[in-house]
């Protein structure tokens, strides 16, 4: 199989700037819509809440464990076979499935049905990212691949920010299951175009020639991994920032909702009446005000991340842990300011300033990652760090904050969900603390 994927490489025509642009920008809509429909339950969980009666223990586990499921364990074998196959094929295959599970949203009756459609987003997304980092990485040499994988992890911020401005607007003209239905549909169109633009690129052809592509079983990749420390020690420092980043995700618009309900329509009176109606309820001023957060502070941040990691990663290996560590523990004194904040507006410039930082650390590890392994495991060994990553930060992070909402309601009534969010900002102490600790080892642990 590896001699007929260099065969058909060679033989195909060269990789100009311009085509590697395009393969990028491609990755970067695809990877849009990965989070478009992943994080669209955020802005759509008031009204879903309210229409099928769900508990805020209920709203966390379809939004989160309900995708992590299928996502988590479903990565490993299709990454597996990402090694071995056409990696653009499995993409395309990936999209469709999760961009018509989430049009099936559209029509569940309870929470059950709605439990079972998350599930099956996650099935194809399963297939959405990891062979996508080892397709970067054969368009992209070595001293380009942190900015590379920052510009594709654009479409987290872009995606989740669409997912809750379009969630948000759909919503209030024509109800959370046309939103669901109209974003799915969309996902369907994108798929035939990136089948038919993006080639299959030869593996490793921008690595050492000593570099190898035969393929290997998944064994041998967890055997190459067992004695990479550092490889251990940022997947769980990148999981324990991901269980706020993406309970932030699915909890902030709510939390804007309750606590800021009465505040926001003033914060938006400058906009034209066509985006604002004057029916808006609170739901399409929070998506707007949380997806300019989204998006704004998230582009930022993942580009110095990766601008950071390009410029300092080649004369010192450990830049790329400390890089993220530095920037996590910066979160940690913005946090008490935004959510113990009565003030919109400082709630709005703390939490951009939060979501800048919060993203730094993709470009630095997201790189390191695919320089910690040989070119014929990338995939798998990316999916292996996505298990970790998402299995704990999806699985985890919006039932964690869930369940302490719940629980602190008694008390705190409406506002329960502003001190659950706050408590949250031990897991980027713990995250710091981890990326800290692996920093030295990523010299020894570099391949090549």
């Amino acid at each position: 199989m590896t001699a007929i994927n260099k065969s058909s490489s060679e033989s195909a025509p060269p990789i100009t700037d311009g085509y590697r642009a395009w393969v990028l920008f491609i990755l970067v809509v695809v990877y849009t819509f990965n989070f478009i429909d992943r994080q669209i339950v955020g802005i759509l969980a008031v009204p879903i809440k309210a229409d099928l009666n769900l508990s805020d223990t209920q709203l966390s586990l379809m939004g989160g464990l309900a995708f992590a499921l299928f996502y988590t364990f479903l990565g490993i074998p299709i990454a597996w076979l990402a090694d071995r196959k056409s990696r653009t094929w499995i993409m395309t295959a990936a999209l469709v499935i999760w961009s018509a599970m989430t049009a099936v949203c559209g029509f569940t009756q309870n929470f059950l049905q709605l439990f079972l459609a998350r599930l099956g987003v996650g099935i194809g997304e399963a297939g959405g990212v990891a062979p996508a980092y080892s397709l970067i990485s054969d368009y992209f040499p070595p001293n380009q691949r942190a900015r590379a994988l920052s510009i594709y992890s654009f479409g987290i911020p872009i995606g989740s920010a669409i997912g809750i401005i379009l969630g948000g607007i759909l919503t209030n003209m024509i109800g959370w299951r046309a939103a669901f239905i109209i974003v799915g549909l969309m996902g369907l169109v994108i798929a035939p175009i990136f089948r038919l633009t993006v080639r299959e690129p030869k593996r490793g052809q921008y690595d050492p020639a000593s570099a190898s592509v035969e393929p290997v079983s998944i064994r041998v990749v967890f055997r190459t991994l067992i004695r990479k420390k550092s490889f251990w020690g940022m997947s769980i420092g990148a999981a324990s920032s991901s269980m706020m980043g993406y309970g932030l995700i699915f909890w902030l618009p709510s939390f804007f909702v309750r606590s800021f309900g009465d505040a926001l329509p003033g914060f938006f009176s400058w906009m034209p009446p066509f985006l604002v109606p004057p029916d808006a309820g609170p739901l399409l001023y929070a998506s707007y005000f949380y997806g300019t957060i989204l998006l704004v502070g998230g582009i930022a941040g993942i580009w110095l991340g990766g601008w950071l990691a390009d410029r300092y990663g080649a004369r010192q290996k450990g830049a790329y842990a400390i890089i993220p560590a530095v920037a996590f523990l910066a979160t940690i004194p913005l946090f008490i300011i935004g959510v113990l904040s009565n003030t919109l507006v400082l709630t709005f410039f703390t939490f951009l300033f939060i979501q800048a930082l919060s993203l730094v650390w993709l470009g630095p590890v997201l790189s390191a990652f695919q320089h910690l392994v040989q070119p014929n495991m990338r995939a798998t060994a990316s999916a292996i760090f996505l298990f970790i990553n998402n299995l704990i930060g999806i699985g985890l992070g919006n039932l964690a904050i869930g369940v302490l909402s719940d629980s602190l309601a008694v008390r705190f009534a409406e506002e329960s969900l502003r001190y659950a969010i706050l408590s949250g900002t031990v897991f980027y102490l713990i995250a710091a603390t981890l990326f800290m600790i692996t920093a030295p080892r990523l010299k020894h642990d570099w391949e090549g």
